[in-house]
């Protein structure tokens, strides 16, 4: 009984660590294949104002978009305050804080990190166009993805997650 006893509480134990390790890969890590991504595109457009966004291969909702005529890939995150952009992506479009600007503080799942407030004066996603939208500059090593946050989506008629797809309509 005893030798039973050790026998069960070894495979518990390791039960429990083969479930914290695969809690840890991802998708990626998991697999022996290795997998491309694809480029961020607005997948269909239903009618001029309704965009519809298919997941990419990491299930988050990628989108090509426009700021101010220029193309800028964004990740709509809604649990995002504002629309976020990198250091790099807002010098192209003319947004260049100094030291003295980076005032606002963000919390991220990295912690708290220091941002320059920004307004955009007009953004694009397919057909739908929003403007004066507010931003945020974080640094490029805080943020890797440029994000697009509730400024943008809280200025469409709705969005929402149907059928495995993120709608946006205005």
């Amino acid at each position: 009984m005893r030798n039973l006893m050790i026998f069960a509480a070894i495979l518990i134990g390791l039960g429990t660590f083969m479930a914290q390790m695969a809690s840890k890969m991802s998708p990626a890590a998991a697999t022996t294949t290795k997998q491309t991504m694809a480029p961020a595109v607005t997948v269909a457009q239903a009618s001029a104002r309704t965009v519809s966004i298919a997941p990419d291969p990491r299930g988050h909702f990628a989108t090509d978009g426009r700021i101010d005529g220029q193309r800028i890939n964004f990740m709509v995150d809604t649990g995002a305050s504002v629309v976020a952009l990198n250091e790099t992506s807002a010098a192209r479009f003319g947004l260049r804080p100094v030291p003295g600007d980076y005032t606002s503080r963000v919390t991220t799942a990295n912690g708290t990190i220091k941002a320059a407030r920004a307004r955009i004066a007009m953004i694009e996603i397919g057909g739908l166009t929003v403007r004066d939208v507010d931003a945020l500059v974080l640094p490029d090593e805080a943020l890797s993805e440029n994000l697009l946050g509730l400024s943008f989506l809280s200025k469409l008629k709705r969005f929402e997650y149907a059928n495995g797809k993120l709608l946006l309509e205005q």
